[in-house]
């Protein structure tokens, strides 16, 4: 396995339709898509096996120079080949309509166009499915209008490939094609996901190019639109709409579900075991994606993610699972595809997260947490809404003196997290607000019982009083990013004197080359072997925090070096290697950008109250 041969992280953009996803990189390949939802098997996956995974490149031959963007308020990628001969760009999207929602075109378009002289491309087609296991078969026809066309076709999965250029089977398993392309003119190369029995002759429909070029203009007018929601305006106003973008990206437009991130098994240590699938929805992004998309304007984004969570949580109050699949799903057992090498060999390549089961206290506050700030934007929760919310509030007083694998799935011995503890009262906190603000009849003694008993124990047993700061567990005097979420629901006042304290505690314990690590893993056992990079949401969250703490000049400086963390296109990812300067971790990642967010706002916020006073 050649290491070298795999891209960085950041080497990659990313483009989605609401419902599949894929990775390009700086040389126009396709090295991770997955089709027809982002937590599919991939038919391109060179990305985690470069050798068996499949792409779809398109790039010049010769020697070239490459810049790219994305076209303003959109998610349509274009990348710019510059040779000794000439100059063209490649646009690559997933193509949108009106509708789309329910009935997608589940289509890739990549469009070329001669900008100066003439530029040599060539192409190679190369779909493996089922994550590499399958070579699938493909097909030549032949269409009236459109002239050839390739059908390909392996187990459950098939695409439909046209062209306005020539293409030709360099075998059954792959296709390739070379062509100049002279300024003013354009080329283009559609990929449809089908299901094979969608592709007998005499069924299939070949998209002209006329087609396709409307289809290009109809996306292009819906990213437009959508973006032109955003109403937040100041200095961070680019970087937060263009999270904002990427977080639309990894909806699920169906069912409103947000995916973590759009890969699994990128390593957070370089080569080693910390490889997770993110492709996802967690309960724990529910306060986040309200809060951050919410105050930018996107309503209907935080709502839809709301109600999904609503309608998929509900039934499993006393245990309520972390995490669903972006269609609703409970069962997404872990289990690890030994075929892939792994991105330049890290294993084990995983799909399903067994994280699953795992206890995590700290979801009964994040849905009454989400309850209570809608309800203060005028939606109140229903009669059989209410029943759901009372049940969470009840196993949140039953069930908040046990240990859990907390905020970070730590797979070692559970532990009494502090911002586990802080979330059961949180939960208890807003049950009592919501059952007070509408009059409904709830066991508001227990539950104030228990809201003084949690908030007891955190004080005592969470707290380290010889140095005035609160603690990672009970009896763990370390430091962990999670502390800095403690003001956002209102335990402790982001300015109360032991937050202060805290906060620089977490600073100066969780530093690293001016960005924060979670915790210190070296210093305990969390059940995994290898050192992990730093966490970018963490980095915000200290920027919010010291924002809100009225720090603004210390806040821009940490905003400043978490942001740039960033690729060219202003894409993160989970993870930051500070030595190799390299991102680590799921790609993009939702929750640094939900994080990157809530800090802009912060900063704008404090700035302007700062400039009124």
């Amino acid at each position: 396995m050649n290491r070298n041969a795999y891209p960085a992280i950041s080497d990659y953009g990313y483009i989605s339709d609401c419902h599949s996803s894929a990775l390009i990189s700086k040389s126009g390949s396709i090295d991770w898509c997955c089709m027809p939802r982002v937590d599919s098997r991939s038919c391109f996956g060179r990305l985690l096996g470069w050798e068996q995974g499949g792409y779809c490149q398109i790039a010049p031959p010769e020697p070239y120079e490459v810049s790219r963007r994305y076209l303003p308020q959109t998610l349509i990628l274009e990348t710019t080949f510059r040779s000794s001969k000439g100059e063209a760009q490649l646009l690559d999207c997933f193509m949108l309509r009106e509708g789309g929602k329910q009935h997608p075109h589940r289509q890739i378009l990549r469009v070329l166009e001669g900008l100066k002289g003439q530029v040599k491309f060539c192409v190679e087609i190369v779909p493996r499915f089922d994550y590499g296991a399958i070579k699938p078969w493909i097909q030549r026809r032949q269409d009236k209008r459109s002239g050839d066309y390739y059908i390909v076709i392996g187990g459950s999965d098939g695409l439909l490939i046209s062209s306005d250029f020539p293409l030709e089977m360099k075998d059954r398993h792959n296709l390739q094609g070379a062509f100049y392309l002279n300024e003013g003119q354009r080329a283009r190369l559609s990929l449809l996901y089908r299901r094979p029995e969608n592709l007998d002759e005499g069924w299939v429909d070949i998209p002209t190019i006329e087609t396709l070029d409307q289809r290009l203009e109809e996306t292009f007018k819906w990213w437009q639109t959508w973006s032109s929601q955003g109403q937040f305006s100041g200095p961070y106003a680019e970087q937060a709409h263009r999270s904002a973008i990427v977080l639309k990206g990894l909806c699920n437009a169906p069912t409103g579900a947000i995916a973590a991130a759009s890969t699994t098994s990128l390593p957070e240590a370089p080569g080693g075991e910390r490889n997770w699938d993110y492709r996802f929805t967690w309960i724990r992004d529910s306060t986040f994606t309200v809060r951050a998309l919410a105050d930018l304007g996107y309503i209907k984004e935080a709502d839809g993610f709301r109600r999904f969570l609503e309608r998929t949580a509900a039934g499993c109050a006393d245990e309520v699972q972390i995490l669903f699949g972006v269609g609703g799903e409970r069962r997404l057992h872990e289990f690890e595809i030994q075929e892939l090498p792994g991105y330049r060999g890290a294993k084990p390549v995983r799909q399903g997260n067994a994280a699953e089961t795992q206890i995590q206290l700290d979801v009964y506050g994040e849905l009454l947490e989400l309850a209570w700030r809608w309800h203060q934007r005028g939606q109140t929760p229903d009669e059989d809404y209410w029943e759901f919310l009372v049940g969470l509030v009840n196993a949140a007083a039953e069930h908040w003196r046990k240990p859990d694998q907390g905020l970070w799935e730590m797979r070692g011995e559970p532990r009494h997290f502090v911002h586990s503890k802080v979330m059961c009262w949180a939960a208890l906190d807003r049950g009592i607000k919501l059952a007070a603000d509408l009059d409904n009849h709830a066991p508001l003694a227990w539950w104030e019982q228990e809201r003084e008993a949690v908030r007891q124990a955190v004080e005592e047993k969470g707290y380290d009083s010889r140095q005035g700061i609160f603690i990672q567990a009970f009896d763990h005097f370390e430091m962990d990013a999670s502390l800095l979420l403690l003001p956002m629901v209102g335990f402790v006042d982001y300015q109360d004197k032991r937050m202060i304290r805290t906060t620089n505690a977490v600073w100066k314990n969780l530093e690293q080359e001016g960005l924060l690590r979670r915790y210190r893993a070296e210093n305990h056992d969390d059940g995994l072997k290898g050192k992990e990079g730093v966490f970018l949401a963490c980095s915000f969250w200290l920027a919010e925090c010291l924002a809100y703490q009225g720090r603004l000049e210390e806040a821009r400086e940490v905003f400043k070096r978490a942001a740039a963390t960033g690729n060219d296109l202003g894409l993160y990812s989970e993870e930051y290697d500070t030595e190799r300067e390299e991102m680590l971790g799921n790609f993009p990642q939702g929750l640094t950008h939900l994080s990157l967010i809530a800090a802009a706002v912060a900063l704008t916020q404090r700035a302007e109250e700062e400039k009124d006073r």
